[in-house]
């Protein structure tokens, strides 16, 4: 389970000076959520404007929102925001992400965040 993707995009946030990370981290932090201690779950490029993307909270809340943002603009990923921030913490469990996402809570429980 180390391996899985969640823990490579997990860090990407936490610690990338990229733009589209350091944009991810300042759009968590304004939802009121700790970068540092949030689990990203999935990024799923739906088009070139936006990603479909999951995150597990330090308290343990899930959420689903897209990331939109201009792939092919050189400052696009500086201006990304949120759309369709959703708390999908009870029915996380029916979504395609489940698998992941059970997975992903066992590895925060284990890293002890």
């Amino acid at each position: 389970m180390a391996s899985s993707i969640f823990v490579q995009y997990t860090k990407l946030p936490r610690t990338s000076p990229i733009d589209l990370w350091a944009r991810l981290r300042e759009l968590l932090r304004a939802q009121g959520l700790d970068p540092d201690v949030t689990i990203v779950v999935d990024l799923l490029q739906e088009s070139l404007s936006h990603e479909e993307d999951q995150v597990i909270s330090d308290e343990g809340s899930v959420y689903r929102f897209n990331l939109v943002y201009d792939q092919l603009a050189e400052d696009g990923a500086r201006s990304a925001y949120l759309h369709k921030w959703t708390d999908i913490t009870e029915s996380w469990q029916t979504s395609a992400l489940a698998r992941r996402t059970a997975d992903a809570f066992t590895w925060k429980s284990r890293r002890g965040h």
